[in-house]
């Protein structure tokens, strides 16, 4: 299997591992797998062997022991993922959201690849953040021989868990600092940095650049995983929707990567808040990100620009395969509320905004196809809105929640140059 970027009229080839050590192609482009296979062995499997069975169709530089290895390292002890109803429930990793499904196995992944290309410098993994990739970055990478971790993320826009994770997590090699603007600046951030090969050079004898977002396909491939395995798990027999809550459209596009795989999905319903960009491209085919920004209770998915809608659009596809809404705070509030007064179920904001888009879905459509919503964080990650929503105090909050109010502050910089910041690092 080879791959392509998304800009490249040329079309060159470059492997798996390659495209895993580079994250963002040098022409800015991201990498696009040059196929889709057909997984057909799936039914019944075991989480594992699902997450084999696909890896090995795309990453064909990698032996059947590597994979099997990683793929035991990284779900064999803590498997991220629990299916609970009509709820896929990717909390259950290291950071308590979804993010920790790859980035448990990205670290194996990019390791591996470094070594397959002969690549003696060490990797520097710059990551933008929303909230989540950057606390899940940081406990996967932490410690990690030849490598350093750097996250930037807006330091007025996470919730107070998401910066305790962030900024308490220990290891040698971790480096996170906050920035005045928002997720769009910080990702702007870090793309420009890729693209900018004088100032790279200057770290070239020691150092080599990539990526942790879901723009590396090392990010971006595991995730495909989790579709078959509801699938298989939900004994359906027939099309299966998924509801996605998204911002960065990494998520709902491994879905649209299963797919293309052969899993029967007839839906896949994007879910918005109020930077609603990707629910008006689906409603009008105009990607327009010059819009207001909005800071929401759902901040992991306050984007406007959306990085991997560029594989989509490069695939030149129907788009009749999705659906989209998007949803107010006010909505999510109380649809929190409603779901935990039916179920006696708590959702966390950003799985609220999918619930709520699938019940405006349902009714606009009428639709009773089997439906499985992706429920992408712990509701304890963002307890203060829990709390607003529900009027009581969370209780019993999981063990890495637990005691970070009780752990010392490690990273607490805020900056205003970026390029600065890193090169005092390196």
């Amino acid at each position: 299997m080879y791959y392509v970027s998304t800009r490249d009229v040329n079309k060159t080839k470059i492997t798996a591992s390659k495209a895993i050590v580079s994250g963002l192609a040098p022409d800015g482009g991201l990498y696009v797998p040059c196929e889709f296979p057909v997984l057909h062995d799936f039914m019944g499997k075991s989480y594992e062997e699902i997450a084999f069975n696909v890896l090995k169709l795309y990453l064909t530089d990698f032996s059947d022991d590597e994979l099997k290895e990683y793929v035991q390292l990284a779900y064999g002890k803590n498997l991220p993922v629990k299916i609970n109803g009509d709820y896929l429930e990717l909390f259950h990793g290291r950071t308590s959201a979804f993010k920790d499904v790859a980035l448990q196995l990205y670290p194996y992944l990019l390791t591996a690849s470094l070594r397959k290309n002969n690549v003696s410098k060490t990797a520097v993994v710059l990551v933008a953040t929303s909230g989540d990739t950057g606390s899940a970055v940081l406990a996967g990478m932490a410690n990690v021989p030849n490598t350093r971790a750097i996250v930037i993320y807006p330091a007025e826009g996470v919730s107070p868990i998401q910066r305790l994770q962030m900024t308490t997590q220990e290891g040698n090699n971790v480096h996170v600092f906050g920035i005045k603007g928002n997720f769009d600046d910080a990702q702007k951030a870090v793309k420009e940095i890729f693209s900018d090969e004088k100032f790279k050079a200057g770290f070239a004898d020691k150092y080599i650049f990539t990526s942790a977002n879901s723009i590396n396909l090392g990010r971006l491939l595991p995730q495909i995983v989790y579709y078959f395995y509801a699938y298989s798990e939900s004994r359906c027999s027939g099309k299966i929707n998924f509801v996605v809550p998204t911002g960065n459209f990494g998520n709902i596009l491994a879905g649209y990567y299963a797919r293309k795989m052969g899993l029967p999905i007839n839906k896949l319903i994007c879910a918005t808040n109020s930077n609603r960009v990707l629910d008006d491209f689906f409603k009008t085919g105009v990607y327009d990100t010059e819009r207001p920004f909005y800071t929401t209770i759902s901040p992991s998915m306050d984007i406007l620009v959306s990085s991997n809608l560029e594989r989509l659009i490069y695939e030149n596809v129907s788009l009749d395969m999705f659906d989209s809404d998007s949803v107010t705070d006010e909505e999510t509030l109380q649809t929190i509320k409603d779901v935990y007064n039916s179920k006696q179920y708590i959702l966390d904001p950003h799985t609220a905004v999918g619930q709520c888009a699938y019940d405006k879905y349902k009714k606009r459509t009428g639709d009773e196809t089997q439906t499985m919503i992706l429920a992408t964080a712990s509701p304890y990650k963002f307890s203060e809105t829990i709390e607003s929503a529900l009027g009581n105090v969370l209780n019993n909050p999981p063990e890495n929640i637990k005691h970070l109010s009780n752990k010392p502050i490690l990273h607490n910089e805020v900056i205003d140059n970026i390029r600065k910041a890193i090169g005092n690092i390196l």
